[in-house]
């Protein structure tokens, strides 16, 4: 290294342009751990209150990407796509999105993440699949996306290793929302696993890191920014997260939620606005549709048809899963003893919740961690969450809860229930796509 790490954090901090050699210097610590958890953190910070320019940010991004193994794809005939979420409450797209694109045409090697602050991982819900193994040796991986044409993992201990150290550090010290580490985290991760294109959810509201319209369309335009800059196509789609996006939040739920909608059952919802959206996206990206139009209406048939829960279910047994899991997923999947109702406080419509608390709420039931360590109950959570716009009753259940114990779950029911608004009038109805950024 150029300078001590201290020296780094303090130029930060103090405001200053840290150079690329300086980053790469620094980010090597972070791989290698010759730099302390507590100097990462106090980077991290540092980063958050004075920010990077664009360079820092490259910089940063390709630093981290080269501090572990790429991977090439260069014998693969298939375009190689994929898509990130910056993270919501029941985000459970990309578990259906992976295969539905494989359905039609493309390679999708997905590297994921676990959760962040209140937001669910993708790796925590297919850990709750029994088998499932998140980190494959490299061989296994390579050779699930060829025959698959989907598979969704972790990081790789050799995969951006300086990433997933800072995510984790990140994720416990209130750094999390950060543009350029978000950037940085992020891209990596993709750019390290050799795509060819990519399509970003970036997220806005109360559930979300940014609430900020504004600010969202801000990093938005870096990742987008960025990851051009590095050679990967890039496009952006800003989504708004002022409610759960799946009517079920944790993680055997959303599993159980990611079948249903394979299996066609959630047609004409958010999630499946979403989900056609990206799909489009990614076809379109990646050179199998012509448009958008083209694309959504092969994602459709992917689904109808039942290719895609084949592709899943291919999916979940190369990777150590049962071979029976999507015929036979109650037979697998962790059930919690206890299950409540959320009842609506009054008559009216369900104008308004308090997302980023029902992520809370999740995690309060064991569903999330608050250390890096912390073990998590795949059976607790969330479901039958009613969608805004609702009209119900007095007494009627807008959620349900799932625990591992009666108090628990009285508990948590009475915090879900002070999580809605319910007023005489009906909301106006909020699109799910709010703006796309290339």
């Amino acid at each position: 290294m150029t300078m001590l790490p201290q020296e780094v954090i303090r130029q930060k901090r103090d405001g200053g342009q840290l150079d690329a050699a300086e980053i790469a210097g620094f980010v090597e610590g972070i791989a290698d751990g010759s730099i302390s958890e507590g100097q990462v953190a106090a980077f991290a910070m540092a980063v958050w209150f004075s920010g990077m320019s664009r360079d820092e940010c490259v910089a940063l991004t390709l630093a981290m990407r080269d501090s572990g193994d790429t991977l090439g794809w260069s014998a693969m005939e298939r375009p190689i796509v994929d898509k990130h979420s910056t993270g919501g409450v029941g985000d459970n797209v990309s578990l259906m999105l992976a295969p539905i694109v494989a359905a039609c045409g493309a390679a999708v090697p997905m590297i994921s993440g676990r959760g962040l602050g209140h937001t669910g991982g993708t790796l925590d819900k297919l850990e709750a699949i029994p088998g499932y193994d998140i980190q494959p040796a490299p061989a296994l991986f390579r050779k699930v996306v060829e025959d698959v044409g989907c598979a969704i993992i972790g990081q790789t201990t050799n995969l951006a290793p300086a990433d997933k150290r800072l995510y984790a550090i990140r994720d416990v010290t209130a750094t999390v929302d950060s543009v350029p580490l978000i950037t940085a985290s992020i891209l990596s991760k993709k750019l390290a696993a050799g795509l060819q294109s990519l399509v970003l959810d970036v997220k806005f509201g109360n559930g979300s890191f940014l609430t900020d319209p504004d600010e969202t369309e801000i990093l938005a335009r870096s990742l987008v920014e960025v990851a051009n800059g590095a050679g990967v196509r890039t496009s952006a789609l800003i989504t708004d997260m002022n409610e759960p996006l799946a009517d079920a939040a944790g993680n055997a739920l959303e599993i159980d939620n990611c079948l249903a909608y394979l299996r066609g059952e959630k047609k004409g919802t958010r999630l499946d606005a979403a989900v056609m959206a990206f799909a489009a996206e990614m076809l379109v990206a990646g050179g199998p549709a012509a448009d958008s139009k083209q694309g959504e209406a092969m994602a459709r048939q992917a689904v109808e048809g039942g290719a895609a829960m084949e592709r899943f279910g291919r999916m979940v047994h190369r990777l150590g899963g049962p071979s029976d899991f999507v015929d036979r997923p109650q037979a697998y999947l962790q059930k919690a003893p206890v299950l409540v109702a959320v009842e609506a406080s009054r008559d009216g419509y369900l104008a308004a919740c308090e997302t980023r608390e029902l992520g809370m709420a999740v995690i309060a039931l064991g569903g999330g961690r608050i250390r890096p360590d912390d073990r998590i109950d795949h059976s607790v959570g969330l479901s039958g969450l009613r969608p805004l716009g609702t009209k119900v009753s007095k007494g009627e259940p807008i959620a349900f809860v799932h625990a591992t114990d009666p108090d628990t779950a009285e508990n948590i029911r009475k915090k879900v229930a002070a999580l809605y608004t319910i007023e005489d009038q009906r909301p106006d109805p909020r699109p799910v796509i709010v703006a796309r950024i290339t």
